[in-house]
């Protein structure tokens, strides 16, 4: 657990506000995911970070980690202008002019595939693929949520809810000229992506818990159905792909699973300090300048409005991270230009001292800030850059 002197004195003389990784903890992050992945590859969910020297850095950590999950087609060029390969996009594309890129980079021997889950996307992709000469790997992505007594567990992402309809389109996809079928993925949202040890709230976590136990067992069975079932049609995947970072040690105990994602644990944002199963150390955050002391105990910083995507809530909101019991003021919260934090502890903060926040997601860090300052050993070892700093700003 690293106080605030630690990064008090690493720090001494950067300009803030500025964005940091703690290297140290982040390989301790990596090496706890690897041990929970249960054996399987790990492709890296590149959103969750969003700084080329970063993933370079994650992927020689250990030969489990393995590929890129990308998020858009401008991120998939850049990232094979930085000499990424097996890239997976998690998401369905439609504009043309990215598709036609994206196919000249497959012509060229890159490794990409691309994301399906209706027809009219198969049909979209056959066009492209006529019109570069070149034939694409799909992915068939499978909606991964639970139905429990009338109530929808999980996201609205995927169509592909039945197994008659992934058959379908699966069939689809193997009497296509210009297209093959690649991989599966199945991202269970309900079990990876939402918490179960909130504060103060002993009734919902109970109830989600419960969900998430029924959730895995039934996710399970039918992802094996729908593999077997492909398999059966003589269709053979080079990957079948599941979970994140909360689901990692029960996804990778799937024998249909070939490979997990994960991203948001080797950053351990704030969202992630609400799951029961597990625990990772916070190795990415940024500080804020104080600027003011309006009163006793109240420090206001600049800046630091850095609020997190999702159904709005106060989880969303960046976390006073260090001094330790540094918080914010409700009827505030992190504001635009300005945040005021109440902290009566230990330490003596002055006008231009730092105080350290975590962000609630991982990637969304990287797009307040060009550039990240590496830490290790208690000391800045490198400065690089995020997507942001490298001039990408694709979602």
């Amino acid at each position: 657990m690293r106080d605030y002197r630690y990064y008090q004195s690493a720090f001494a003389g950067v300009p803030k506000p500025f964005a940091f990784v703690d290297l140290d903890l982040l390989e301790e992050n990596a090496e706890q995911i690897s041990l929970q992945s249960n054996g399987k590859p790990v492709r890296i969910a590149s959103k969750s970070i969003r700084s080329v020297a970063i993933l370079k850095h994650v992927l020689q950590l250990d030969d489990c980690f393995r590929g890129l999950m990308c998020y858009s087609a401008p991120e998939v060029l850049h990232l094979c202008e930085a000499g990424f390969d097996d890239l997976l996009l998690g998401y369905p594309l439609w504009e043309k002019s990215w598709l036609l890129s994206i196919a000249s980079e497959i012509k060229n021997g890159r490794s990409i595939t691309l994301m399906i889950d209706s027809l009219p996307h198969v049909e979209q992709l056959e066009q492209i693929a006529r019109e570069t000469g070149t034939r694409l790997p799909v992915c068939l992505d499978i909606d991964m949520s639970s139905d429990v007594l009338g109530l929808h567990f999980g996201v609205w992402r995927s169509p592909l809810r039945s197994l008659e309809a992934s058959l379908s389109l699966a069939k689809r996809v193997a009497s296509s000229d210009h297209l093959y079928l690649d991989g599966v993925m199945g991202y269970e949202a309900q079990i990876a992506g939402v918490g179960d040890r909130y504060p103060r709230q002993f009734l919902k976590n109970s109830i989600i818990r419960l969900l998430k136990q029924y959730s895995v067992k039934e996710v399970a069975a039918r992802r094996a159905t729908l593999v077997h079932a492909i398999r059966e049609l003589g269709i053979s995947l080079r990957f079948v792909n599941g979970g994140g970072t909360g689901s990692l040690h029960l996804t990778g105990k799937e024998d249909a699973v070939t490979e997990v994602t994960a991203g948001s644990g080797f950053f351990s944002p704030g969202l992630f300090d609400y799951f029961q199963d597990f625990r990772f150390h916070p190795a990415a955050g940024f500080a804020l300048e104080i600027i003011r002391k309006p009163t006793e105990h109240i420090y206001t910083c600049a800046g630091g409005g850095y609020i997190a995507s999702g159904s709005a809530g106060r989880d969303r909101l960046p976390k006073p991270y260090l001094p330790t019991g540094a918080k914010l003021f409700p009827n505030e919260g992190a504001g635009e230009v300005q945040t005021p934090i109440h902290y009566q502890g230990m330490e003596t903060l002055e006008l231009g001292d730092p105080i350290f926040f975590r962000h609630a997601k991982a990637g969304e860090l990287c797009e307040r800030f060009t550039r990240l300052y590496c830490i290790s050993g208690g000391k800045i070892i490198e400065e690089v850059t995020t997507y942001r700093g490298d001039g990408l700003c694709s979602l």
